[in-house]
């Protein structure tokens, strides 16, 4: 029986991902939640090994097939040994990524059979689904300044260097995603402040304890 709630934050880069789970979980400790920070891929030192693969610039021969295995093999490992012992415990937990990134990136953007994407997420999740999913959306305009922003504080990876074509498939693939499942995928539109931001994301958390 899981206790406690999945709170999954997904996204382009540059989106602002990092900065709204931050807040989430200020948020939730102030009422008094036990609150679990994820991140994917990572969260466990195999998934951390396994995302310096993933992200590392010198893998651009890395193929797509190889590309989703490897994200299946650390979430598989981080649902096992980290999220569903903390949702037993009663934890919200909140994840930079979930199983929805594997269908937008290695679905429609690299092409992928959604429907072999989908049957791996359930196997890698032990079929774990997320309560609520935001998913985060920035004007192209403001996330490239975000994007060049990070390249210049060298912060950039194997995915940040992706074609805008790439990056565009990806968006579209969210998009539909929430567009398919509208209870549970809710879009977030980033504001000119992040608090702004941030309370339009506690409104939407607000409906789990209804």
């Amino acid at each position: 029986m899981l206790k406690g709630k999945l709170i999954t934050f997904e996204g382009i880069d540059g989106s602002g991902k990092s900065t709204q789970i931050t807040l989430l979980s200020d948020y939730l400790l102030s009422l008094g939640y036990r609150v679990v920070l994820l991140r994917e891929p990572g969260g466990t030192e195999i998934g951390e090994r396994i995302r310096q693969i993933l992200l590392d610039m010198r893998h651009d021969n890395m193929t797509a097939e190889t590309e989703l295995f490897l994200f299946e093999a650390a979430r598989a490992q981080l649902t096992r040994e980290v999220l569903i012992p903390a949702l037993e415990s009663g934890a919200w937990v909140i994840s930079d990524r979930f199983s929805d990134s594997s269908v937008a990136y290695q679905g429609y953007g690299r092409g992928l059979s959604l429907e072999m994407i989908r049957s791996m997420n359930t196997w890698a999740t032990a079929g774990v689904r997320p309560d609520l999913t935001i998913l985060l959306e920035l004007g192209d305009r403001a996330r490239d300044q975000r994007l060049r922003k990070r390249h210049v504080e060298g912060e950039h990876d194997r995915l940040d260097i992706e074609s805008e074509r790439f990056k565009q498939r990806v968006c579209e693939g969210f998009r539909e995603i929430a567009s398919e499942e509208p209870t549970r995928v809710v879009v977030v539109e980033s504001q000119g402040e992040k608090e702004d931001t941030a309370a339009l994301i506690r409104e939407e958390v607000k409906r789990l304890w209804q």
